[in-house]
């Protein structure tokens, strides 16, 4: 099992978007997976159309002896499971706070489900936290999509800076571009300064009308747009994530 979590600090990066493609994506090439939504946004659960069984989940799924299983469910497209977000989650720092050994509570959660699904998707929120640690523990990728400015640069530095701090390898961390617009000179530079560092993926994804439509069709991208240039990024960006990580 394959555990990829779709972090950036800051919000507004096409995190969510891309986390929901790549799992339907990885369902399709006949993967079993499953995403887990922990952004108390919950805008991946409202691509998939999905709500948790119960109020409340996500304190229920960290406690000790907790049954992640139980919270799972199907969606509409083969292969592909979800546990939706739920409300309670912005209060979920508070509780890993309350824990013992709380740097390591999601991939002991996580462990049972190993021999269940091939890769697991989790859709975190923004800023470091402890849920943000303990979601770097508990991958094995941590794939950061990046917008090619300024400020994006200074951000993926600051991750790179806190994964060293908390002494969370290196080698985790893997990026790619988003929402990029090569007529803009400023994103050809930056794009072109970033991938000398080895952190980031050679496909990206641009800046197009087809992504932000997903909140209008309530669904990945392929499933309505499928001959469309997003998708053909998408799928690209995926193959090269896959043989990365399968390599």
């Amino acid at each position: 099992m394959v555990t990829i979590a779709l972090y950036n600090l800051k919000g507004g990066v096409g995190k969510t978007a891309s986390c929901v493609n790549f799992a339907y994506l990885a369902a399709q090439d006949g993967y079993k997976t499953l995403l887990w939504d922990i952004d108390p946004q919950g805008s991946a659960s409202f691509y998939y159309q999905s709500k948790p069984k119960h109020k409340g989940g996500i304190k229920k799924l960290i406690e000790k002896d907790a049954d992640l299983e139980e919270a799972i469910m199907a969606t509409d497209y083969e292969n592909l499971d979800i546990i939706p977000a739920d409300l309670s989650a912005k209060s979920f720092d508070v509780i890993l706070e309350e824990m013992k050994s709380s740097k390591k509570r999601l991939k002991s959660i996580l462990q049972p489900l190993n021999k269940v699904y091939d890769f697991v998707f989790i859709d975190c929120p923004p800023g470091f936290s402890v849920l943000s640690e303990n979601i770097f523990n508990a991958a094995d990728i941590v794939l950061m999509p990046v917008i090619p400015t300024t400020l994006s640069i200074r951000t993926y530095n600051m991750v790179k800076d806190y994964f060293k701090e908390k002494n969370i390898e290196l080698s985790k961390m893997m990026c790619f571009f988003t929402m990029a617009d090569l007529r803009k000179n400023m994103h050809n530079e930056i794009m072109e300064t970033l991938y000398k560092d080895k952190k980031f993926f050679e496909n990206y994804i641009p800046y197009l009308s087809d992504v932000e439509k997903m909140g209008i069709h309530k669904a990945p991208i392929e499933t309505y747009a499928r001959s469309g240039y997003a998708a053909q990024c998408y799928r690209d960006l995926w193959t090269e994530i896959k043989e990365g990580v399968l390599e």
